[in-house]
């Protein structure tokens, strides 16, 4: 019969706290809080990585029913991510009830770990879809990990993202079809103009560029017609069919909207708690967390897309044919 610590692995599990101040004899009460929430820090990381793995295997698979279980699975699991990711931001309340007088304590017996040596939070950027060339601190991101560490993630930069099976699935996206996609597009146009006032002119070279073309520039994970697909899913989202897809694109943006709350306020603890000093990993601390959270959004080109939106009653009116599409209809 199962026992619920037997099942839990309770005695590896509460035996993993072993603060090193204990160790050194200089006991300082505020580490093992330390510990712990670092350890479920890690404990979700291995969370998202599993749910995000799965949604990865479903996004991969050749085709995917966009009218099946399939869709529902995928938007069910990243709004999990999304909650997870808000447990995680508010695990920096109980964080900041220790003072910074607390961490000073047993600060100097943690050297050289930090945090940046979590190489399942580095994963879990890859796996989502944070490219190479677009970290900040590329020279020296991987440096404080081991081996079978760097190699994970440098496999999972080899392999599709979430960001870029995404791109493959939204290109698959029959609508409007290939027939109607041209007329469509050029009205569409045509009314998005007429939509910006003068301040906003500039924004229809903008539109040109991301929506226009034929194929995506290098730096660019979403490519023109992946772009089109997830603008027509954001204006006609009312329909049946594209709930779905639209809830898809949602809980990226929370997501994403969450990592940078998730960043922002762990800038700010470690600024409380440290001031202008170096992270005890060698890091610039604030300055290093402060250029991350500016330059890891994972999801700014899907953000960016409602630069392209227009009103409700702008929209191009869509024939029976297509509402009918749109509609679940079996007919």
């Amino acid at each position: 019969m199962m026992h619920y610590s037997d099942y839990l692995q309770l005695d590896k599990i509460l035996g993993a706290q072993e603060p090193e101040s204990d160790r050194q004899g200089q006991p300082a009460h505020d580490e093992m809080l330390f510990i712990v929430i670092h350890q479920a820090y890690e404990l979700w990381f291995r969370q998202l990585l599993f749910e995000t793995g799965s949604v990865i295997a479903i996004l991969g698979r050749p085709t995917l029913n966009d009218n099946s279980p399939e869709l529902q699975t995928i938007v069910h699991r990243l709004s999990r991510c999304a909650t997870i990711l808000k447990v995680l931001v508010h695990q920096i309340d109980i964080m900041e009830t220790m003072t910074p007088m607390d961490f000073l304590d047993f600060r100097d017996t943690l050297r050289p770990a930090s945090g940046f040596q979590s190489w399942q939070f580095k994963l879990l950027e890859a796996k989502l879809g944070l490219k190479y060339e677009h970290r900040y601190g590329q020279e020296y991101y991987l440096s404080q990990l081991r081996q079978p560490e760097i190699d994970r993630i440098r496999s999972a930069e080899k392999e599709p993202s979430l960001l870029q099976l995404l791109n493959s699935w939204l290109e698959r996206m029959p609508f409007p079809p290939a027939e109607m996609a041209g007329p469509f597009w050029e009205d569409y146009r045509r009314r998005y103009q007429e939509s910006l006032n003068d301040a906003e002119k500039g924004n229809l070279a903008y539109y040109d560029s991301i929506l226009g073309g034929a194929a995506s520039p290098a730096d660019r994970s979403l490519s023109p017609a992946g772009c089109r697909a997830a603008v027509f899913i954001m204006l006609y989202r009312g329909y049946p069919l594209l709930q779905l897809p639209f809830q898809m694109l949602h809980q990226l943006l929370e997501i994403d909207e969450q990592l940078s709350t998730w960043r922002f306020r762990h800038m700010s603890m470690v600024h409380r708690m440290i001031g202008t000093r170096t992270g005890t990993g060698g890091s610039t601390g604030k300055g290093y967390l402060g250029a991350a959270l500016e330059r890891h959004h994972l999801f700014r080109e899907i953000a960016a897309l409602t630069s392209f939106l227009i009103e409700r009653r702008r929209l191009p009116p869509l024939n029976p044919e297509m509402e009918r599409r749109l509609g679940f209809s079996a007919h």
